[in-house]
């Protein structure tokens, strides 16, 4: 006969799954609300590079015309469904409808990232060959912006991989507090879903993401680039984030839907940065 009746304690509050649950990258580009349609068109204005002229020999003075271009992103809807039996939701340890419901906007919040990343990989302007990151790459990225006239307003943002920042945080100029003016969740208040966080560092935001094209390997694509080279529209108003029972079929289910489309405004705001992160990769 047995003397111990051992017991097994389930933690019902659940523990999230190692994934990006928010959007990291939107913040950091020129955002549209659409309220009605399915395309959000941008204006991108200046002056053409015109330079200034004297009066002309009749008196007058030349007139010109404004360079007025026009990008338009097309919407398209997006979802994420999932659905679980009544019995798996009574049967399952945590709270499974608020899993579900959180899940979904994961879903949709890697979407958004995913879009806005595959336009920043169009760009035509990089650092040539892959190369382990350096003070010099950096620099040299943010020289051929300035090189195209791009303003050092605080608008310029890196989006990296681990790898990337962790050569930076080898080097002097980014691994001391005195460089950085803005660390990751400085006064956030990170929760069940993760809490974007950003560096600031020689007036660029430094984001580090998980999902770059290439990301542990010898062929990462990491990107700097203004606010003002990518445009993201989304039907925010229209944005679901429906929970439901259907008492016929005895389920519970959770939907998240968005209607969003990219464009990208000016590839001279856009550089590559070719990345070499094999060497902290896992092995």
């Amino acid at each position: 006969m047995a003397d111990t009746a051992f017991q097994i304690q389930y933690r019902q509050e659940a523990i999230a799954t190692f994934e990006q649950h928010q959007s990291l990258v939107r913040d950091f580009v020129t955002t549209e609300a659409v309220i009605k349609g399915n395309q959000a068109t941008f204006l991108v204005a200046g002056s053409g590079g015109a330079s200034a002229v004297t009066r002309g020999v009749n008196g007058l003075i030349p007139a010109r015309a404004d360079d007025l271009t026009q990008s338009t992103a097309t919407l398209s809807e997006w979802h994420d469904l999932v659905r679980k039996t009544n019995f798996n939701v009574f049967a399952s340890q945590g709270n499974q409808r608020e899993i579900m419901q959180k899940t979904t906007m994961a879903v949709i919040n890697r979407k958004i990232d995913s879009d806005i990343i595959t336009l920043l990989n169009t760009g035509t302007q990089d650092t040539g060959a892959a190369a382990t990151a350096s003070l010099q790459m950096v620099v040299r990225s943010q020289a051929i912006l300035g090189n195209n006239g791009v303003p050092f307003d605080g608008g310029i943002t890196a989006l990296i991989t681990p790898a990337f920042l962790g050569y930076l945080q080898m080097t002097k100029e980014f691994g001391s507090a005195d460089y950085v003016t803005k660390k990751p969740l400085d006064g956030a208040n990170p929760n069940w879903a993760d809490a974007p966080g950003f560096y600031r560092w020689m007036n660029i935001n430094w984001v580090t993401h998980p999902n770059l094209p290439g990301v542990g390997t010898s062929a990462e694509k990491c990107f700097m680039f203004h606010k003002s080279a990518i445009g993201h529209a989304a039907n925010k108003d229209g944005m679901q984030t429906p929970v439901g029972y259907d008492e016929e079929q005895a389920y519970s289910w959770a939907r998240a839907s968005i209607d969003m489309g990219g464009v990208l405004l000016q590839n001279s705001g856009v550089v590559v940065m070719n990345h070499d992160g094999s060497a902290f990769a896992a092995e």
